[in-house]
């Protein structure tokens, strides 16, 4: 393999992961808007995305739990 060849599938790896990043913050943004997104790294490659979302709960005046609008 050439190098210039391995430069271009490293730079496309390296694009689509980032659009994966992106792409998971803008779930969470749109979502419940609270929760944390983790990147995994093995030997300086990203290997993993994890996104936590927290759904936060008020209580209404019948002490019913309701998930806020944009969790939904």
């Amino acid at each position: 393999m050439s190098i210039a060849h391995h430069t271009n599938r490293s730079t496309t790896a390296n694009r689509d992961v980032s659009q994966e990043i992106l792409r998971a913050v803008e779930e969470l943004k749109l979502g419940s808007g609270f929760g944390s997104i983790e990147i995994v790294l093995h030997e300086g490659r990203v290997t993993q995305i994890e996104k936590r979302e927290k759904l936060r709960f008020t209580q209404d005046t019948k002490n019913t739990p309701t998930v806020p609008a944009a969790a939904k």
